[in-house]
């Protein structure tokens, strides 16, 4: 992609302004001791701890377009503590005691992002006001009270997750038919592309070489090859998320999702009297096909969600950021959660694809003796979980056996995904199910059967 393009990738690439021109590619052979092959959140974090805990290490990051192409400059700008594999799912593979770790491990994460925000000067609007999801229908609302006794039983207070009634929840999140529903404080709000670019900088000021406009063509031991010379180091950093699989041999480790947005015109005060969200608390309902919103820093509402194909191969597009039919759709819900956006003038529409392992499970894992490391496999929630992923990678190739090396997700693999047409049909059937269940769970009121028992097949 053109670089006078860049801009045009979303409403976060659009609002920062300035140049986009791209950082110098590799000048050529050279060698380093970690390579990392992405400049996106996870990449960039890697490097960051990487120099943070061994300022004598040679790091190099090679990108094939820009820091903050791909999903951590166009994400829903949800810092949050989610993390994708429930707490029963965790202690499956691991203990209860771990799961509970993991969760913890999370919530502090919130917290590391906005110390380094802060201590790095980087200005991405990091706003500490929680998520709260609305319950709009009694299936909702059940879900909400079974959620919030899902997680009692796991030892969790309020200060974890709590249960709003009615009035609570609307005087957070005005939105309409609204019954209850449950508000968490470990999220804030971010302007996500002013963060990973804000991160860029800062690698580069810690003695980090980005080389942008740099394709990977193959990831080798001890060596990452691309069109302008090879990387011969000791420790490969494999940080592609929603790009791996493009990467030769590569193809069935995590499939590539997309996930779309749009965003309003900024907004009158009056608007926000009604709608709430005071202390720009992200916002969702309980429906099954995920959807996620937040107030922006200039007044806007930033809004996505799930409902975009798969596309056959784990194909990668330009074009397929665009689509008139769940742009719509998006539109559709946002304007039944707000009436009062009917009039209103919505700017920006854009998507991007995200990275979803078979387990739907996320993972870091470091090999010494090969020198290949990783960490991904988000499912949409990676702005925090990225951070924690590359905290982890500083900590296993710097040796330590630290407590986050030790963290359940920590040296687990998860299986591959099926050949096609297999793995095209189960990903689409699962999203044509879960759009089935909300509309059902809206006409009747009642849980539906159907996407508990998908949910389940899933292993949550």
């Amino acid at each position: 992609m053109a670089e006078h393009t860049y801009g045009q990738l979303s409403l976060w690439h659009d609002s920062l302004g300035g140049s986009w021109d791209k950082r110098a590619p590799l000048p050529g052979n050279s060698q380093v001791d970690v390579a990392i092959v992405g400049a996106g959140y996870t990449g960039l974090w890697t490097a960051y701890y990487l120099r943070k805990t061994d300022p004598s290490l040679r790091v190099a990051v090679v990108e094939r377009e820009t820091a903050g192409y791909g999903a951590s400059g166009r994400n829903g700008g949800w810092c949050s503590a989610i993390f994708p594999a429930t707490l029963r799912k965790v202690a499956s593979t691991s203990t209860r005691d771990d799961a509970i770790r993991m969760q913890l491990a999370m919530n502090d994460t919130v917290e590391e992002v906005g110390r380094v925000v802060a201590a790095e000067g980087i200005d991405c609007g990091f706003a500490h006001g929680g998520y709260v999801s609305v319950a709009r229908n009694h299936a909702q609302l059940a879900r909400a009270r079974a959620e919030v006794e899902e997680w009692r039983a796991w030892g969790f207070g309020d200060d974890q997750m709590r249960l709003l009634g009615a009035d609570e929840a609307r005087a957070m999140c005005g939105a309409s038919n609204v019954l209850g529903g449950t508000f968490t404080p470990h999220c804030a709000a971010i302007h996500p592309a002013a963060l990973v670019r804000g991160l860029a900088d800062a690698v580069e000021r810690a003695g980090v070489a980005i080389y942008e406009g740099t394709p990977v063509t193959s990831i080798g031991q001890h060596q990452v090859t691309t069109p302008h010379g090879n990387l011969r180091t000791d420790v490969v950093v494999r940080a592609t998320e929603g790009y791996t699989a493009q990467i030769p041999g590569m193809r069935r480790a995590l499939i590539p999702m997309y996930s779309l947005m749009l965003a309003t015109e900024p907004l009158p005060e009056s608007f926000w009297d009604d709608a709430g969200l005071p202390d720009r608390q992200t916002f969702s309902d309980k429906r099954h096909l995920r959807i996620y919103g937040q107030r922006t820093a200039d007044g806007r509402i930033a809004f996505g969600g799930r409902g975009a194909p798969y596309h056959f191969g784990s194909r990668v597009r330009p074009e397929f950021d665009q689509d008139a039919r769940v742009h719509a759709m998006l539109k559709h819900i946002l304007i039944d959660l707000f009436p009062a956006l009917r009039d209103v003038a919505f700017t920006h529409t854009w998507g991007g694809n995200l990275g979803i392992p078979r387990d739907w499970y996320p993972s870091v894992s470091y090999d010494k003796a090969t020198g290949f490391a990783t960490a991904g496999g988000y499912v949409g929630d990676g702005v925090a979980t990225a951070n924690l992923g590359g905290r982890t990678l500083a900590d296993m190739i710097c040796g330590g056996e630290s407590e986050l090396a030790s963290l359940p997700w920590a040296r687990r693999i998860s299986p591959r995904w099926e050949p096609e047409p297999l793995r095209w049909i189960g990903v689409n059937l699962g999203t044509g199910v879960f759009a089935l269940a909300d509309r059902t769970e809206t006409r009747t009121g009642r849980p539906s059967k159907l996407a508990r028992g998908f949910w389940r097949a899933l292993g949550h």
